[in-house]
């Protein structure tokens, strides 16, 4: 009896063994892994080593370039064509009115612009001061005067103004080089949106090289820095402070900034801006 049990429990028995065995080499046969450790990383701490190319204020850079950037306040004065039986002598007479037929109203614009030099001489968008009767500059302290055009290129919207600095110094900005922008780089926007003087917005530099149908010299920096009426004329900074664009143009079918902003890029404008040539002629040299 007890052989039988034997023999009957010996094949069991070494089955199990053996499937025991198989489990051990071959782990993943029961969907285990065979004595594999799982490391989870944070994400988190990977991310912080990724080193970051920009400050994380630009306070610094703002302090330095807004006191260079300048309010543009523009007077027209546009005549305007009465009602045709104005001008008929006998209608005047009955109705006693004035013998000029044409009235005269002023029209009152708004940009910005940028002190170039300590001298006074300031960069703006020729369709910021275009046909302008009067032109006042207001800078950063406060204090207003008047501006004269020394020259105008509509081509590229380059306009060159000059003022009397007065007894305080004024602060001019410094040029960086257009060409070293990248798709990407961090760019401020300083201006008079408005007439809210001295706004700074942020944004990066969207595309390059932009054709917008502008006039034959275009070469537009696209950013998404918001840019409103008011901001024409004013400048596009770097993360440094330093001027690489003359804000000119949005696309925006509302008429507000939809964060897509063209600026002449500084090479450009310091070319018909140049200070070599004694701000007294705006030479293009392309």
């Amino acid at each position: 009896m007890l052989q039988q049990i034997t023999r009957i429990l010996w094949p069991v028995i070494t089955g199990v063994l053996i499937a025991l065995l198989v489990i051990r080499e071959f782990p993943e046969l029961t969907g285990r892994t065979r004595g594999v450790e799982l490391n989870i990383v944070d994400s988190s701490s990977v991310i912080s080593q990724i080193p970051a190319e920009g400050p994380v204020s630009y306070a610094s850079a703002v302090d330095r370039a807004a006191p260079a950037v300048v309010n543009i306040y523009t007077t027209t004065i546009v005549e305007t064509r009465a009602h045709p039986l104005a001008r008929d002598p006998i209608f005047r007479n009955f109705f006693n009115l004035p013998s000029e037929p044409h009235r005269k109203r002023l029209e009152a614009s708004l940009g910005s612009g940028v002190i170039v030099s300590s001298n006074g001489y300031i960069l703006t968008n020729h369709h910021v001061i275009a046909g302008a009767d009067d032109i006042v500059v207001e800078l950063k302290d406060g204090r207003a005067s008047k501006a004269l055009v020394v020259g105008t290129d509509p081509d590229t919207d380059i306009a060159v103004l000059k003022i009397e600095p007065g007894e305080t110094a004024l602060t001019a900005v410094a040029f960086g080089d257009s060409d070293k922008l990248r798709v990407g780089d961090w760019v401020l926007a300083i201006g008079n949106p408005f007439g809210l003087g001295g706004t700074v917005t942020a944004g990066i530099v969207s595309a390059r090289g932009r054709d917008i149908g502008n006039g034959p010299y275009d070469d537009f920096i696209q950013t998404d820095a918001s840019i409103n009426r008011g901001n024409s004329g004013g400048p596009l900074f770097n993360a440094d402070g330093d001027v690489i664009g003359i804000n000119t143009a949005i696309y925006s079918q509302s008429g507000g900034s939809v964060g897509i902003g063209f600026a002449i890029s500084s090479n450009l404008a310091k070319n018909i801006s140049d200070s070599d040539c004694e701000w007294g002629n705006i030479v293009r040299k392309l």
